[in-house]
């Protein structure tokens, strides 16, 4: 049979190398070794949610809209004609309150006219980052569980995925495993802190550590640090702050998590004035700029008062342990985050040896849908985590508390 040119386009590369969908379907962990491409596991859970009218804590986005003054800050940019192209850099009112608000909480001044982008979420600013400055016979480090976008956009890089892994309980880096990960082929070292999806916070010691050692391979530092604000306890600690670090490290944070509107794709990367502009070749043409309106509603925000920003990581340690308290009573040993809208449990206390074939049943079984760790995973990290779930807790306090009476009848049910 003749192949149809749009066939011919999805079969691997004319030399028998994957081709590009294939390296970011691959590292995203969605192709089978048949080879075929596969769902997400977010989407196959969301759409058993649904099927069963499960409660659905398994993807990390709030089933509440962030505060109406920004809302309505959007609104009005809106009605005053700020409905086309922001400068690719983006808007200069969000780029100086960028700028003000890394000053303000940690004493940083980036330029805002040559050290800050703004981008479309802090995935754009990842995937822009890795196409950058990365490629065949480079390798970028993560901490392993990573987040699934990370091992997509490493795969379409051409780059190489090394991991260092954070081990249960308390999800910290072993040191000497860490040590071991870095080598000479070491880009890029990528830092999620707090991290998604273990919840773990790092302290100062660690995270000089990975300068130290990125400092001696000369690598890049990558931060995504969109949970900033959302720490319970620890105090987070950028990067680029510490000694060594400001002249090799990319900040990315983003408005999404902070002000619970993740669907306006407001993100940004600070950083040394040559790597933005490295990032910037590549981000022009993806989508040069977007959110014109959203951009001048998140300058707004990022000016609130010191005590929203308390608050609302206040407000989430509460549903922490509203969630938290749910899961031990099911009979799960729980991991206690420090950080994010996750929190991780193991099911192997009920008898249970694989979460993900649990997660599969789980929407049927008692109403609520969560993902497994081991899809955050390489095949290694997989087999240390099969018995993890991840439940976002960012959800209403009445929708958790349904949660939580739901799943700690799971021993009864199975």
């Amino acid at each position: 049979m003749t192949s149809t040119p749009s066939t011919r386009a999805l079969r691997d590369s004319r030399d028998g190398a994957p081709a590009p969908w294939q390296r970011t379907a691959a590292g995203a962990n969605l192709l089978g070794a048949d080879g075929n491409l596969g769902i997400t596991i977010f989407e196959e859970i969301t759409a058993l949610a649904g099927t069963h009218s499960a409660i659905n804590l398994g993807q990390g986005f709030p089933d509440e809209d962030g505060p109406a003054e920004i809302r309505n800050a959007a609104r009005r940019a809106i009605l005053a004609g700020a409905n086309q192209y922001a400068p690719g850099m983006g808007l200069p009112v969000l780029r100086e309150a960028i700028a003000d608000h890394q000053e303000r909480f940690y004493g940083l001044r980036p330029d805002p006219g040559t050290e800050v982008m703004v981008t479309t979420g802090a995935t754009e600013a990842i995937a822009s980052t890795l196409l950058a400055l990365t490629g065949p016979g480079d390798e970028v480090l993560t901490f392993e569980p990573f987040y699934d976008s990370y091992g997509a956009m490493i795969g379409l890089s051409g780059a190489t995925h090394t991991t260092a892994p954070l081990l249960a309980p308390d999800f910290q880096p072993d040191m000497a495993a860490l040590e071991a990960a870095f080598t000479d082929r070491t880009r890029i070292v990528l830092v999620n802190n707090p991290h998604n999806p273990t919840g773990a916070v790092f302290p100062a010691s660690v995270l000089q550590r990975i300068v130290d050692l990125a400092v001696k391979h000369d690598a890049v530092i990558v931060t995504d640090e969109v949970y900033e604000h959302l720490t319970f306890g620890p105090r987070h600690i950028p990067v680029a702050t510490l000694p060594g670090a400001a002249d090799r490290t990319l900040t990315i944070s983003s408005a999404g998590k902070t002000f619970s509107l993740t669907g306006w794709k407001i993100g940004w990367i600070s950083g040394q004035a040559e790597l933005i502009a490295a990032v910037r070749s590549v981000k022009s043409f993806l989508t040069y700029s977007s959110g014109s309106p959203f951009q001048a509603a998140i300058a707004e925000g990022l000016r609130m008062e010191d005590s929203f920003f308390t608050d609302i990581a206040g407000t989430l340690r509460a549903k922490r342990n509203v969630l938290s308290a749910g899961l031990r009573e099911a009979g799960l040993e729980v991991f206690q985050p420090q950080g994010t809208y996750f929190v991780n449990a193991d099911v192997a206390p009920l008898g249970i040896e694989d979460a993900t074939d649990l997660a599969r049943r789980l929407p049927e079984l008692v109403g609520v849908a969560a993902i497994p760790v081991a899809m955050f995973c390489h095949p290694e990290g997989a087999e240390r985590t099969r018995t993890m779930l991840r439940f976002a807790f960012c959800k209403r306090f009445d929708v958790l508390q349904e949660a939580a009476e739901r799943i700690s009848r799971l021993n009864e049910v199975l």
